[in-house]
């Protein structure tokens, strides 16, 4: 495999939690419950075929990520063999399509991929073998314990696709797309940084942008229609992308850049 070597007011404090490299042999396991937050969401489904199982035991190790010690930052260039020269992120990154093409695209860029679904792990995992990518690595578990410990201006972007639109309205508290998420973001991404979300489900689009627009540290970067409308070219399609088109949903593309401080 190649290899890299290698104005609300917004809360600073790093890696509150910490987290452990993801064992193979426990994907199918249900991690022990957290006191502090809740994971909300599927973590496994249908049983891994054998070679799934053995591919993961073979690769997953080494790209899995482990987060330091409370109130230690994380270097993420200190992730990969060579430093790269930027770090992007992808939050809830499904079967791995969107991350593998990109990170294929962009082999001088550094990608952190977040996805607690093991079926969704596990076929990244195949699409790194196959396309020999050296510059991608995983985190299964909760972002947000990522997002803490990421150092301040380390990302030049982030990625929110088609995340879940949890639409019963007792439920609105478990989207992704939040005010803290954003504070967060908003903490650990560059200026001019962009972030990219998008979601087949109306309701969500427009809470999606009731936030988004609504937080200081972001600025939308839509000027007509068809830049929330139109997929950009650089930006790759996505197995749940085309089921919504199958099933007759019209997926939104948003894009924000983070504000100079």
């Amino acid at each position: 495999m190649a290899a890299f070597r290698g104005s609300g007011r917004i809360s600073s404090t790093p890696c509150a939690a910490r987290s452990r490299p993801v064992r193979p042999d426990r994907l199918t396991e249900t991690p022990p419950p957290r006191a502090d937050r809740r994971l909300y969401g599927r973590r496994r489904g249908r049983p891994l075929r054998p070679g799934r199982q053995r591919l993961a035991a073979e690769l997953l190790p080494a790209l899995s990520l482990a987060l330091p010690a409370p109130a230690v930052p994380l270097d993420p260039t200190a992730l990969f063999l060579a430093a790269p020269h930027d770090i992007w992120l992808e939050i809830g990154f499904g079967g791995g399509e969107h991350l593998a093409e990109q990170a294929e695209t962009h082999p001088d860029i550094g990608f952190i991929g977040c996805e607690v679904f093991e079926s969704g792990i596990t076929r990244l995992v195949g699409e790194v073998a196959r396309r020999d990518l050296g510059n991608i690595r995983l985190f299964a578990d909760d972002a947000r314990l990522l997002l803490d410990c990421l150092p301040p201006a380390s990302l030049g972007r982030a990625f929110i696709l088609f995340p879940d639109p949890w639409p019963k309205q007792r439920h609105h508290k478990r989207r992704l797309v939040s005010r803290p998420t954003l504070d967060r973001l908003a903490i650990v991404m560059k200026p001019g940084a962009e972030l990219r979300l998008a979601t087949d489900d109306p309701d969500y689009l427009v809470w999606m942008l009731d936030h988004a627009t609504a937080h200081p540290a972001f600025a939308w970067l839509a000027r007509r229609p068809g830049d929330w409308r139109e997929r950009p070219p650089d930006w790759p399609a996505t197995r749940y992308e085309q089921k919504a088109l199958a099933a007759g949903r019209v997926p939104a593309f948003l894009r924000f850049a983070r504000r100079d401080a």
